[in-house]
C-alpha cells in the first residue's frame, strides 16, 4: 500500500487482538478509506462498482460495497497498480478449473498484522510457545502458497522449533514425523500439529495400517485447515477428529478448524480452546454475512446462504469478497460467528453469475 496512514491505522487495529472490539462506526470510517484507496488504484474494482451503482462518497456503510465474486481473481485483470510483495495462487482445483486464481499483495505487513494475533488467540491462548510439527511445506518450497506463508510466519514470531514433514512436492516423511511424535512422547513435552484435512487422512490411515499409535503430551493441540480437494478420499469431520484422537491421542476438544482462503488474507477459527465451540469467529477487523445466492440480499440468522467476507486486510486488493461457501449465521444467543456448511453445488448462483457479468463487463474497459 503506498497510504502510509492507512495502513498504520489498519495494523494499530490488528495489533490490539481479537479481544479488542472494533465498534460499528470505526469499521465503517476504515471500511471508507480503504475502498476509496482501491478505488483510486484498482481501475477493474472501481468500474465494477460503478456498475453496481456504487461510487465514492455515495454509501455510509460497509454493507452499501458491491462484493467481487471469489472466482474473479482468476481473472488477471483484477489487480491493483504498482509492484507486489507477493502473489498467492489458488490450488486451481476448484470445480475442476485449470486456471490458478492469484491474489498479488502488494504489502504483507497487513497480512502478518492480521495472522498473527488471530492465531495466537485461538491456538496458543494458554500463551505456550510450542513445538509445531507442520504437515504444511515450508513456504521455501511453496512460495506462492499463502497457507505455507502463513506457517512460515507463525514459526518466525510464535514457534521457533517448528519441523516440516510435507515437502513441496506433496511427499510426507512419514519417518520423521514418527520421530517426532516418539521423541514428543518421550520428553513429555506437548506438541503443535498442523494440517490440512487430507495430510491429517493419509497420515491416519498409514498408522492404521502399521497398527501405530501415540499419546501426545496433556496441552497438545491440531490445527486442521479442512479441505480435500480431490487429494484424499473425504472423511466426515466428527470421524477425522476421532482418528486423530485415537492415534494421536489428541481429543476433538483440542482440535481447532482453520476457515481460510487464498483470496482473504485474515482467517477464521473455531474458538473450542477458549469456548469450546464449533462457531467461526471473525476477527474484529473481518465482517461477515450471509447472502441469498439469488439476490445477494442479506439473511437472516439460521437460513442458508452464501458467505460474504469484508476483510479489512485485503486493503491492497479487493475488500469485500463473495465466497463459494454455504454458511449460516446462528441464533444471536451463541454470539458473533458463522457456521460453514461447504461448497455451493451445482450450478453457479444467480447472483455470482450477474456480479461476474459486470465485472467481465469492467476488466474490458469503457467502450471505444
Amino acid at each position: 500500500m503506498n497510504d502510509q496512514r492507512l495502513r498504520d491505522d489498519l495494523i494499530a487495529v490488528m495489533g490490539a487482538g481479537v479481544a479488542t472490539p472494533l465498534p460499528d462506526a470505526g469499521f465503517d470510517d476504515l471500511a471508507r478509506r480503504v475502498s476509496e484507496h482501491q478505488w483510486q488504484t484498482n481501475p477493474v474494482f472501481a468500474r465494477f462498482c460503478a456498475a453496481r451503482g456504487v461510487q465514492p462518497g455515495s454509501w455510509s456503510s460497509w454493507r452499501a460495497l458491491p462484493p467481487v465474486p471469489a472466482r474473479a481473481f482468476r481473472e488477471r485483470g483484477l489487480v491493483s497498480r504498482g509492484p507486489c510483495e507477493a502473489i498467492f495462487r489458488t490450488s486451481g482445483t476448484t470445480g475442476g478449473g485449470t486456471v490458478r486464481g492469484e491474489h498479488r499483495v502488494p504489502d504483507l505487513s497487513l497480512y502478518h498484522a492480521s495472522l498473527l494475533p488471530n492465531f495466537e488467540a485461538h491456538l496458543l491462548p494458554d500463551g505456550a510457545r510450542l513445538p509445531m510439527v507442520s504437515l504444511i511445506p515450508p513456504p521455501r518450497e511453496v512460495p506462492d502458497s499463502s497457507l505455507s506463508h502463513m506457517i512460515g510466519v507463525v514459526q518466525d514470531e510464535l514457534a521457533p522449533d517448528t519441523g516440516y514433514f510435507v515437502g513441496g512436492d506433496g511427499r510426507m516423511d512419514e519417518a520423521g514425523l514418527r520421530s517426532a511424535f516418539r521423541d514428543a512422547e518421550d520428553a513429555g513435552d506437548p506438541v503443535l500439529v498442523v494440517g490440512t484435512a487430507f495430510a491429517f487422512v493419509h497420515l491416519l490411515d498409514s498408522l492404521a495400517a502399521d497398527g501405530i499409535g501415540f499419546r501426545l503430551p496433556a496441552g497438545s493441540r491440531v490445527m486442521e485447515t479442512g479441505g480435500f480437494k480431490g487429494r484424499s478420499r473425504p472423511v466426515p469431520r466428527e470421524e477425522l477428529y476421532e482418528a486423530i484422537h485415537g492415534r494421536l491421542g489428541i481429543p476433538p476438544r483440542r482440535i481447532v478448524n482453520e476457515y481460510g482462503m487464498t483470496e482473504l488474507l485474515s482467517q477464521f477459527y473455531e474458538p473450542v480452546l477458549t469456548e469450546g465451540t464449533r462457531l467461526h469467529r471473525p476477527p474484529p477487523w473481518v465482517r461477515t454475512r450471509v447472502l441469498d445466492p439469488a439476490t445477494l440480499e442479506a439473511l437472516p440468522p439460521g437460513r442458508e446462504g452464501l458467505l460474504c467476507h469484508f476483510d479489512l486486510a485485503n486493503a491492497g486488493s479487493v475488500c469485500c469478497l463473495l465466497t463459494e461457501d454455504l454458511g449460516v449465521e446462528p441464533p444471536e444467543a451463541e454470539g458473533n460467528g458463522f457456521r460453514v456448511l461447504g461448497r455451493n453445488p451445482g450450478a453457479e448462483p444467480r447472483g455470482c453469475s450477474l456480479a461476474m457479468d459486470d465485472l467481465m463487463t469492467a476488466v474490458r474497459g469503457p467502450a471505444r
